[in-house]
């Protein structure tokens, strides 16, 4: 398995931005997908973004276009750039490693999580 530790989250105000971490050891990187999800309490944890072993990116219908997720193979690092965030994205963000892309049963390794906070 991969372990991963995500940082980067934090309280922030509507509008702003926010650039999540994901860093990588053990198994190798860059043939897995690195997936996004989050989860608010009460509520299941949902998928965020994807992004493949060669760079393809998949992101869920309420993030498209103002979330941006990236990788560094050469780093064993992933990314999540969040722009124009909105109290409704406030929940805890977790990296996954696996086989991808959308459900989290595709995903064998997690982090931790990050706590995003949005405020209005």
């Amino acid at each position: 398995q991969v372990q991963l530790v995500e940082s980067g989250g934090g309280l922030v105000q509507a509008g702003d931005s926010l650039t999540l971490s994901c860093a990588a050891s053990g198994r190798t990187f860059s043939n897995l997908y690195i997936g996004w999800f989050r989860q608010t309490p009460g509520k299941e944890r949902e998928f965020v973004a994807a992004v493949g072993p060669n760079g393809g990116v998949f992101y869920s219908n309420s993030v498209k276009g103002r979330f941006t997720a990236s990788r560094d193979n050469s780093k064993n690092m992933a990314y999540l750039q969040m722009t124009s965030l909105k109290p409704e994205d406030t929940a805890v963000y977790y990296c996954a490693a696996g086989d991808g892309i959308y459900f989290e049963e595709m995903y064998d390794s997690w982090g931790q999580g990050t706590q995003v906070t949005v405020s209005s």
